[in-house]
């Protein structure tokens, strides 16, 4: 590991490229570039994380720590790694000081892989606008994670009217191992029965307003033309926010899915005894390699969205953003809300930018 201290963009990659050569890395199995935002509180929780999915897809890892903003003077101090801490490939830990960090693409954007897709996740709260990020704008897929949120259900709703195809939240991830337990339940019935089982409501027992009880509800109620809502348990829900889903079927019956304390779950169906499966609470490395899988839109993630906020059309937006430069350090009025700007000419002056006005540019990955 070679730690640089108050340097620069430019030599951070001769660092990188110095590395690579003298330890004989090669890049040619890096499947991707993931980019990681995290706050210097989490910054430890979100090493573990990235090191436990990189060794699970080889990538590059670049973790962005923006750091006092206000100070007068910009800064950077880089951690370079090849094989180190931070698993078997190469990493690079940036923190930026001052403006710094409200342009950390110039720094990143030179040290992404060639010819490999981008990745962004925020450990921490995202911008309400991820456009006003540009390092969501280069990425083909952005990460976050509502469960961090004070309200959930107003940052899931957050994400519905930001959503573009590409964007997931890792509230919906922790959803999976419920999503495919009950999928495999109700085919189970519809295998016993010679016929397609109909799903005629259905509630799920938890957490009113977590993320992922939300999500889960509004995919049940997506997929099956149901409702389905979110109720509260009768005991304290496990991590994902969920006690257990009760379905009622056509002919009168029910299926319920209860999680147990021991990372499993019991199965009650029709006309068949009870059963056990494994339900584990998955650590945040596992969430994210998950997420790394697939770099294509996830479409079940959007109709869950569109279910639980009531915002429609989310599959049709646009996959490319514009780049909306935001100032957080600009004047603001009376109310707290930022004063109107004028967005930058297509010369982009000098003189809008000192003061902090929005530069909006189309960028197209």
């Amino acid at each position: 590991m070679t730690t640089l201290w108050d340097t620069t963009g430019s030599a951070v990659v001769k660092e990188l490229a110095a590395q690579r050569r003298t330890g004989g890395a090669v890049l040619s199995g890096v499947a991707l570039t993931l980019v990681v935002v995290a706050d210097e509180g989490r910054v430890a929780e979100a090493e573990e994380a990235a090191t436990a999915a990189a060794e699970q897809h080889p990538c590059r890892l670049l973790i962005v720590v923006r750091r006092q903003i206000e100070a007068p003077s910009p800064r950077l101090d880089a951690e370079v790694l090849i094989g180190g801490r931070l698993g078997p490939g190469e990493a690079v830990v940036m923190r930026m000081y001052g403006r710094l960090g409200l342009h950390a693409e110039s720094v990143v954007l030179p040290l992404l892989a060639a010819d490999a897709p981008v990745v962004t996740w925020w450990h921490g709260a995202p911008p309400e606008r991820l456009a006003t990020d540009a390092l969501a704008v280069i990425a083909d897929r952005r990460i976050t994670d509502t469960s961090l949120a004070d309200d959930q259900l107003a940052a899931l709703r957050t994400r519905a009217a930001d959503y573009s195809p590409g964007d997931t939240d890792l509230a919906w991830t922790r959803s999976t191992p419920w999503r495919a337990t009950l999928t495999s339940t109700v085919d189970s019935v519809s295998g016993r029965r010679g016929d397609v089982v109909r799903v005629r409501g259905g509630r799920v027992e938890g957490e009113p307003g977590n993320a992922t009880a939300e999500l889960l509800a509004g995919w049940l109620s997506a997929r099956c033309g149901c409702e389905v809502t979110v109720t509260e348990g009768d005991r304290r829900p496990g991590p994902s926010g969920v006690c257990s889903v009760v379905l009622q079927l056509d002919q009168d019956e029910e299926v319920r899915v209860t999680a147990d304390r021991r990372g499993g779950a019991l199965i009650a169906q029709p006309y068949r005894p009870e059963a056990t499966v494994a339900l584990p609470d998955r650590q945040l490395g596992d969430l994210i390699g998950e997420e790394l899988r697939r770099l294509d839109p996830d479409e079940p993630f959007a109709e869950a969205l569109e279910a639980t906020t009531g915002v429609h059309g989310l599959a049709d937006r646009s996959p490319v953003r514009e780049h909306v430069w935001f100032d957080p350090a600009e004047v603001r009025g009376g109310d707290g809300e930022p004063l109107p700007t004028v967005p930058l000419d297509s010369q982009g002056s000098d003189d809008a930018a000192e003061h902090g006005e929005h530069d909006t540019q189309e960028v197209s990955r």
